[in-house]
């Protein structure tokens, strides 16, 4: 499936900034069944630079600084991507959790170690006991990982409540585990930490849904924004992408930017600013295959 992707951010300040960096993660990254073939950035008013590179993750980043006087600043990326069908595994045939959780103990191969600084605690996905309570109902003796990571996401889908208006992009999993109510971002950590919290290896995905859906099917969740969900490593199988907003597996219906450990690594632009006063921000994002827009 090919798509072409618009997103545009834009601030508007109280208070003339004369000076500000910024860090973006707005271009999706080449993965087996994700290839990009072109990105664009447009800044205004027009950054004095602007390079790129790569994270620590092996994300794509953009870096630019403005050093003119402005009330407003605009940013919008466009992005022309192919995504092809993840490999499709049998939940049942895969290895069991507690398998797994070992082998990220001992294991020290190169793919093993990468997968293992995801089965701890970051700044915004901390454990709570009542999150390894709530994660073993899904997660009995010998389970095979793949039916366990199904089961949780339908659980925490049916179990929590969408809601723009319930949280922040600070709001910590304890208060989303306690008041049932949050958006993709925090489903995400939300699950994470579950995983985590049984000492398996669940990283943050940041990305996009296809906006327009096929004939006959439902609107996703989030696609009218960044999305976020999540992959989970199970064994041979490698990573498995899951979307506990919508209870799916990842599919062609998501294109990845990046990934990490949590939201803050790969947040799609953060930056820091001198003056400004109050400001305001607004975002709309369209994702759509080709035969869509023509």
């Amino acid at each position: 499936m090919n798509y072409h992707i618009t997103h545009t951010t834009k601030y508007m300040y109280s208070e003339a900034v004369p000076v500000c960096h910024n860090l973006v993660h707005l271009a999706p990254r080449t993965m087996s069944n994700q290839v990009p073939d072109e990105f664009r950035l447009l800044i205004h008013p027009e950054p004095f630079s602007v390079s790129y590179g790569r994270d620590y993750f092996g994300n794509n980043v953009s870096y630019f600084s403005i050093y003119q006087t402005h009330r407003g600043l605009t940013v919008t990326a466009t992005s022309d991507v192919a995504v092809s069908a993840a490999p499709e595994y049998n939940p049942d045939d895969t290895a069991s959790w507690e398998h797994v959780a070992a082998q990220l103990k001992t294991d020290r191969s190169a793919d093993v170690l990468d997968a293992y600084q995801y089965v701890f605690d970051s700044s915004s996905i901390q454990r709570f006991p009542e999150l390894a309570e709530y994660v073993k109902l899904s997660f009995p003796s010998g389970r095979p990982i793949l039916a366990g990571v199904i089961d949780l996401t339908a659980r925490i889908y049916n179990d929590f409540t969408y809601d723009p208006r319930a949280t922040t992009v600070h709001t910590p999993i304890r208060e989303v585990f306690e008041q049932r109510h949050g958006v993709c971002q925090d489903f995400a950590h939300l699950q994470i930490g579950c995983l985590r919290s049984i000492g398996l290896a669940a990283r943050y995905v940041s990305g996009y849904l296809r906006t327009e859906p096929p004939p006959g099917k439902p609107r996703l969740v989030g696609s009218d924004a960044s999305h976020a969900w999540l992959a989970v490593y199970c064994g041979d199988v490698g990573w498995v992408g899951i979307d506990p907003t919508n209870n799916v597996l990842a599919s062609t219906d998501h294109i990845t930017v990046g990934w990490g450990r949590e939201y803050n690594d790969v947040c799609p632009i953060q930056g820091i600013i001198i003056g400004g006063g109050e400001h305001r921000m607004s975002v709309e994002v369209d994702v759509v295959p080709p035969e869509v827009t023509s």
